[in-house]
């Protein structure tokens, strides 16, 4: 069986399969936005760094818009190649590799934070997950080491549909399911500073986890919210 999930063919299927769900889910979910002028307000910024939590970020690649260009860092791990061929079927390029707990010295992190710096001075909108692996909700040093040194704000985005499937793993993956309402939030701008010593990117990565956990409870807000609230 490993040799088979192995195997590019059935990688690419699985992988295609997952993205045209998952667009299907999009398309039949009613969402909220807030704030309802997102796109307005992030033009200026763009480039931008896109911090999600691991597990809520299946429906990610339906933030962007057509004309914008986004790539997304995803693990060398041979479950991540499922993943890459899901996202690149939806317009999102790629960039493998891992480095979030800020030593960037395992997984290609070094080669993959210098693609990722890149990709931003080239005008792409970086998205990645800001937790530690296998430490739910904790965000890790390297989303913000990203910001500092390429100079670009990190805005924190959460994705909640009502319908869904949570799996009862470490980092609570939500299985987003078609046919109901959802919530995606985007928060303030995080900027780093190009000479944060440590103490200002401790700072920073505090920010950003709890700016992340604000989004995802006010997105799970609103696509639980009774049949036609907007509030509360």
């Amino acid at each position: 069986m490993k040799r088979i999930m192995a195997s590019r063919p059935v990688q690419r299927a699985i992988g295609i399969t997952g993205a045209e769900y998952l667009r299907f889910v999009s398309m039949t979910t009613k969402f909220v936005v807030e704030p309802s002028d997102i796109y307005d307000r992030v033009t200026p910024d763009l480039p931008v760094i896109l911090a999600m939590w691991h597990g809520q970020h299946f429906l990610m690649p339906f933030v962007k818009l057509p004309h914008h260009r986004a790539k997304v860092l995803i693990s060398r791990h041979r479950d991540g190649e499922v993943n890459a061929i899901a996202a690149e079927w939806l317009g999102v390029e790629t960039i493998r590799g891992s480095g979030h707990h800020g030593n960037g010295h395992h997984k290609g992190g070094v080669t993959a934070f210098m693609q990722m710096v890149e990709a931003l001075k080239d005008g792409y909108n970086m998205a990645l997950t800001a937790d530690v692996p296998k430490v739910a909700r904790v965000a890790g040093l390297g989303i913000v080491m990203l910001a500092r040194a390429s100079g670009r704000p990190i805005y924190p985005v959460a994705i909640a549909t009502r319908n869904r499937y949570e799996v009862n793993n470490w980092d609570r993956t939500a299985i987003n399911l078609p046919f109901g309402r959802g919530g995606v939030v985007v928060g303030l701008p995080i900027s780093v500073a190009a000479d944060a010593d440590d103490v200002a990117l401790e700072a920073a990565r505090r920010a950003v986890e709890a700016a992340l956990n604000d989004v995802t409870v006010r997105a799970y807000a609103l696509a639980d919210r009774p049949r036609g609230g907007t509030h509360g």
